[in-house]
Formats: structure tokens, sequence, C-alpha cells
């Protein structure tokens, strides 16, 4: 068990210090809280499977329900993603960073584990300046939202950290989430795009921009 150390994102000599420490717990496989353009998210570093499990294990969730990658460029994507469908270069160049998540076929050569993804990876660029720095510096992050399963999505620092803070090391506090609202999902990984989570972006806006990128929304059970 940790404990955490909330850092001042707003302070700019103190900045520096925050994000130092940030990679550093990250480095050391350990937990951190981060701003997003969403919700606050908990990190760590993806390629710790260890971690992973930490991760999930401090949220209350089981491996069933794998947390999503955040990165700094969107060029990482072809790291990480195998073949997709042409209108996904349409849907990133539109929409990152920002609240979009794209669900893609893992690049086979991966050596990971994010828990039961059935050979897929959840893929974002968040539209924050802060979370962007850190991921530059430490790499591809596996962060879900900073919540204990079946509670809202914090939305400040303080939240996540009354919530999660014994699991984590660091929590940097970006003041309050400025979208507070979750990422729409899509699924990438057959020719028809499919919504798996309504959220930021509606439905019906990603309907329209991927109707002029020669796609056609394909609706979700149950929509």
């Amino acid at each position: 068990m940790t404990t955490a150390t909330r850092y001042d994102l707003s302070d700019d000599e103190g900045r520096e210090a925050a994000l130092s420490a940030a990679v550093g717990a990250v480095r050391r496989g350990q937990l951190v809280v981060l701003p997003t353009d969403t919700v606050y998210g908990i990190g760590v570093d993806a390629f710790d499977a260890d971690g992973v499990q930490r991760l999930l294990d401090a949220k209350g969730r089981g491996r069933d329900m794998p947390p999503p990658v955040l990165i700094s460029t969107a060029t990482t994507l072809d790291a990480l993603a195998g073949e997709r469908p042409g209108w996904v270069a349409g849907l990133t160049e539109r929409y990152w960073p920002g609240p979009l998540t794209l669900v893609c076929r893992q690049q086979p050569s991966l050596r990971w584990d994010l828990g039961e993804t059935r050979g897929t990876v959840a893929v974002r660029m968040p539209d924050d300046q802060d979370a962007l720095d850190l991921l530059g510096r430490t790499g591809p992050l596996a962060v879900s939202s900073a919540n204990l399963s079946g509670q809202p999505a914090a939305t400040t620092a303080e939240e996540a950290e009354q919530m999660l803070g014994e699991h984590v090391e660091v929590v940097l506090d970006g003041g309050p989430s400025r979208g507070g609202v979750s990422s729409t999902i899509v699924d990438c990984t057959a020719e028809a795009p499919r919504v798996l989570r309504e959220g930021a972006i509606s439905r019906e806006e990603l309907r329209e921009v991927l109707a002029g990128l020669g796609a056609t929304l394909e609706d979700a059970p149950g929509a």
C-alpha cells in the first residue's frame, strides 16, 4: 500500500517537480492519478503487466474490463494498432487530441497484458497539456477513469484521491476537469464503425463525420 503525494500543476515552479515525480512513479511500476480533458484518470505503464493488474485491483475491476491506453502523439497509434479501415485516420485527424477512444486490433508483436482484450486495444490521445507532457515522457500509459468500479468518475484530484489515494503514489492536480464527461468509444475492428459508449461526442455527430469519410455508423445492439 502506498501513500499518495498530491502535486499542484497550476504552480509553474512546482510543475516540473510534479511531472518528474509522476514519471519516476511510473518507471517504478506505481500508479498515478492524472488530469485529462474528460475526467481524472488512474494510470500505469501500459507494458507493466503487474502494474496493470494493480490498477484493476485498485478500481475493483476484473480482467474482463481492460483499461484503455493513452498516447501523446497520433502517430503512436501505428505502433500499437494493426491494420485499420481507412476512416480511422479521418477520425484521428478530426478528434485527436480529444475525447474519442478507438478500439483497434492490436499489433500482434506487442508483448503486454492489459487483461482480456481479445486481441484489441483501446487508444486515445487526450486534449490536456499536462497529460500529454507526462505521456511524452513515459510513453503509453494504461489509464482508466479514477474511481472505484460503480462509482462516478472523479472530476477533481481530491475526488480521485479520496477513492484511490491509498493505491497511488502520485496525484497530479490540474484543477476541475474541463470536460467532466467520459470519452466516446468507437469500435474500429470491422469495416463498419460502431459506437460502444456514447460520451463527449454524440452518436449523431459521429454519424455525420463518418458519412463524410465514406463510412456508415453501425447501430450497436440495443442502441
